[in-house]
């Protein structure tokens, strides 16, 4: 009896929870379908139209165009990223040298370096480089600040992959990039998507480097670029309501079809042989 008591507790708190999470998902998705009156008139109905004119006027607003900004910066950061944090951490979990637990340490630090605090030093290297106003100025501060957590989770997941599948590949005459690209990184790919999908949603919704790097429109990122929706005295609510529903599409793609590779990733960072 006490069982079938938690486990209809647990089932209800679960249900809950879900309401909690998907209802403000399920609000933007019902204002998007709404044109301004009709919002104004009832605000907090569900599903009280079906209106897809705001899909044509985001469009005509330019979310295309920061649609593609976002993306460009977004996946070349994200993919560097990867691939920086993968050969950082390789000779910091696998190898011995004297500076290795200082390396180490200055990677951790960097988490906590407030954003905030690096912003003037950082528009000013980005003007006396010549990439003010370049969508590219951001992919510098993008890497730098995704590097430290990525590097984290990487080294301490390369930690726990057996020291004898190394010596088995050096004994035959494997170097150590043969070893770190043909039997590390596969064994490591599901920390990857982790890497990926945690960086992913992070630099696609990242705002603060973007309003201070970018100024023109047409440079413009996704979340910057949504400013353009809030006029001077209103704001078009439905409209902003359809570009972040809009915009919210590429997380949910890349988490649905990474889902799996990230849950395995977190539960083989947490074994320890």
């Amino acid at each position: 009896m006490i069982t079938i008591l938690k486990k209809g507790f647990l089932y209800l708190f679960a249900l809950l929870l879900l309401v909690f999470t998907a209802y403000p998902f399920v609000y933007m998705i019902s204002t998007a379908l709404k044109s301004q009156p009709e919002f104004y008139e009832a605000p907090y109905a569900l599903f009280s139209s079906f209106n897809l004119e705001n899909v044509k006027t985001v469009f005509e607003m330019g979310l295309t165009q920061y649609f593609t900004n976002s993306v460009l910066i977004t996946v070349a950061s994200v993919l560097a990223v990867m691939l920086f944090a993968s050969m950082a951490s390789y000779p910091l979990s696998r190898m011995k040298f004297k500076l290795n637990g200082l390396v180490y340490l200055i990677f951790i630090a960097g988490m906590m370096l407030p954003i905030h605090a690096t912003l003037i030093p950082i528009f000013k290297l980005t003007q006396s480089m010549g990439l003010y106003d370049n969508l590219w100025a951001l992919l510098g501060p993008y890497i730098a600040f995704s590097l430290p957590i990525s590097v984290f989770i990487l080294t301490q997941f390369m930690r726990d992959i057996p020291k004898s599948l190394e010596e088995a590949a050096e004994l035959d005459g494997a170097s150590h990039f043969s070893i770190f690209w043909r039997v590390i990184l596969p064994m490591v790919s599901p920390a990857l998507m982790t890497v990926l999908i945690y960086n992913f949603i992070h630099l696609w919704n990242e705002f603060v480097f973007a309003l201070v790097l970018i100024s023109t429109p047409e440079r413009m990122t996704l979340p910057l670029g949504l400013q353009n929706f809030k006029g001077e005295f209103s704001v078009n609510i439905p409209g902003l309501m359809t570009a972040l529903a809009l915009a919210s599409i590429p997380v949910l793609l890349v988490y649905l079809f990474s889902q799996e590779k990230v849950t395995s990733g977190l539960a083989g960072g947490a074994v320890k042989e």
